[in-house]
């Protein structure tokens, strides 16, 4: 099945090009034009092989959800003129990924079930279990790595060190409960529990914007509801749409993104199987039919919708 693995154009106006993890990025003075790609990455490695209609499914939930929380905070987004392509406006970003968690899931369960009781400077309490909701929800900020690991950090880290001044966090983390307590109810009303996810911000003037992808599956972790409290009740893993089963897929094979492990093979049934999740999630979320876009001059399609955009 085919992909997009990568894309590597040139435009006229064009002042800056960066390929992140999973997106291309092109900068045109004070705009810029996200490509989502389907390449994927877990432990902060990209994986091997592309996922079909992954990137398509990002940009599009991702569109669709800033565009119902822009009354919460401004976003960057300004048009969406390919199902791969977001354009913007261009912000400076601030250094750290606003992560905040409902429940007890995920890189907070492996922390908490190795013994630690403090996450980036939030006491847990004990007797928790994995994928018990939290008393409330919390924020865990994180580095934003351009490579390696992203690592955890407390918000008094972040002042000392100044990678934001007060004022600016104190926005960044009302931000961020908001956006939560928002993405908290649109999950419920399609039966899922949003159960983590983070922000990115940057800030243009005197203005901080809402900028990347927001409650995707690639940010964020879904829980179905129904037969979430059974399912806790008696010890069972809890039923999810995320990009965790890739995480535990490749725990599975021996990876964690070690120094010295092996990124496992990608068969083209793991690749589908992983492809068909994705498109599970978008109908989900959205309560949208996912209509598949075509692969064939996909590179042509996008650049050229890029300029158009761009000139208009």
């Amino acid at each position: 099945m085919k992909a997009l693995k990568s894309t590597n154009f040139e435009f006229p106006d064009q002042t800056n090009f960066y390929s992140g993890k999973v997106r291309d990025i092109y900068y045109f003075n004070d705009k810029m034009a996200m490509v989502a790609s389907d390449r994927i990455s877990a432990f902060d490695v990209i994986l091997p092989e592309a996922i079909p209609f992954k990137g398509q499914v990002l940009n599009q939930i991702a569109a669709k959800n800033l565009e119902a929380t822009k009354d919460i905070c401004p976003n960057w987004l300004e048009s969406t003129p390919d199902p791969n392509v977001a354009i913007g406006t261009l912000c400076k970003p601030f250094p750290v990924e606003m992560v905040i968690r409902g429940y007890l899931a995920g890189h907070a369960w492996r922390e908490y079930n190795s013994g630690k009781r403090v996450l980036c400077g939030v006491n847990l309490p004990e007797g928790l279990k994995e994928n018990d909701r939290l008393p409330q929800p919390i924020i865990t900020p994180s580095t934003k790595a351009h490579e390696g690991h992203d690592e955890d950090i407390s918000r008094d880290e972040i002042l000392q060190q100044g990678l934001v001044d007060e004022k600016d966090y104190e926005v960044l983390e009302e931000y961020t409960y908001a956006l939560f307590n928002r993405g908290t109810q649109l999950a419920a009303d399609k039966g899922l529990i949003l159960v983590d996810t983070k922000y990115e911000f940057g800030k243009k003037g005197d203005t901080i914007y809402l900028i990347d992808e927001i409650h995707t599956p690639d940010s964020s972790r879904y829980f179905y509801a129904d037969g979430y409290q059974e399912r806790q009740d008696k010890n069972e893993a809890q039923k999810q749409l995320s990009k965790e089963f890739v995480r535990q897929w490749l725990i599975s094979e021996g990876f964690q993104g070690l120094d010295g492990q092996q990124v496992p093979e990608m068969s083209e049934s793991v690749v589908n199987s992983i492809s068909d999740r994705y498109l599970e999630l978008y109908e989900k979320v959205t309560g949208e039919s996912f209509i598949k876009q075509d692969y064939n001059n996909i590179l042509k399609r996008i650049k050229k919708n890029i300029s158009e955009s761009i000139e208009s």
